[in-house]
């Protein structure tokens, strides 16, 4: 037998089709991940969604983390928001105090995410933000993107980043719901697509 007699094209079976991935549903979503603030902080906001595909249907299994500084704008420097028990192992969860400024949210089966965070302060010459980071099948790189909070006009007016997407402005702006919830849907792609940012 010869190494030509196996290998030719009619004796060799097709590959088979995958599914795209990666999928992140299995590790990366922890207990709590939603619940950036510290408990009963008076600077608590909630900020909520979908992630739509360009065809406007949800995604069930995307992940959205969220980073954000202190209402002073100051950026936090402490540990905490996946914490271990030392003794065994096993996941601590966050321990309601500290603000770490992160959190990793899993949307639900209608494409929905929540979190709770703290108001963030403007730094740098910029308006409020939270950065948002977006995981999803399909995606084989990961989306940055920011929220912008809808409070200062003035502040939104002169964002150097707002100011250079022009009419697509208010994909990064959320929307305010009175109580200090914020909606904020994601769009991966197609009519009304969130921007998303490069960094290099």
């Amino acid at each position: 037998m010869t190494t030509a007699d196996t290998n030719a094209p009619e004796r060799v079976p097709p590959t088979p089709s995958h599914t795209v991935g990666p999928f992140y549903g299995y590790a990366l979503p922890f207990r709590g991940g939603e619940e950036i603030a510290p408990l009963g902080h008076p600077d608590t906001i909630t900020v909520h969604g979908y992630v739509l595909d360009g065809e406007g249907e949800p995604l069930p299994d995307a992940l959205v983390e969220l980073w954000g500084p202190r209402p002073d704008g100051s950026v936090p420097r402490v540990d905490g928001s996946i914490r271990r028990d030392p003794a065994t192992g096993g996941y601590a969860g966050r321990n309601g105090v500290e603000f770490t400024g992160w959190g990793r949210v899993q949307t639900a089966a209608n494409g929905h995410w929540y979190a709770r965070t703290l108001r963030p302060g403007a730094r740098g010459g910029s308006a409020p933000y939270l950065s948002v980071c977006v995981f999803a099948r399909g995606l084989l790189v990961h989306l940055f993107t920011r929220i912008y909070l809808p409070c200062d006009a003035a502040a939104l007016a002169t964002d150097p980043l707002l100011t250079r997407v022009g009419d697509r402005r208010d994909t990064l702006i959320a929307s305010d719901e009175g109580a200090g919830v914020y909606g904020f849907d994601i769009r991966l792609q197609g009519e009304g697509e969130t921007v998303f940012l490069e960094f290099q």
